[in-house]
């Protein structure tokens, strides 16, 4: 398994149903990162200049295959990833406010 700091464009005219789909946790049941996609978007940060940005588990070569196609492209542009070690990219962007707060 390899751990990456994801950054993303947010489609702003799309937050507000990604924040509404995952309150009612409608990517959960998607195999086989449904559970940590909804952590990691629900603990998404903002960047000054407005990139999303989290840490997200992956398995698929290249990373994030199946989040892209299944979810991430709906909601965000320009998405890209850096290999980091099981909690540092948490750990980096921890100041940083929550994506879920600008609705």
């Amino acid at each position: 398994m390899a751990y990456y700091l994801v950054r993303a464009k947010p489609k702003p005219e799309r937050l507000s149903e990604l924040q509404d789909r995952l309150q009612e946790g409608a990517f959960i049941g998607l195999r086989p990162f449904g559970k940590a996609l909804t952590h990691s978007l629900k603990e998404a940060r903002t960047q000054p200049d407005g990139i999303a940005v989290w840490e997200e588990e992956d398995y698929c070569s290249p990373p994030l295959a199946e989040e892209r196609s299944a979810v991430l492209d709906n909601y965000f542009d320009e998405i890209s990833v850096e290999r980091v070690d099981a909690g540092e990219g948490w750990k980096r962007i921890e100041a940083l406010p929550r994506l879920n707060s600008n609705r």
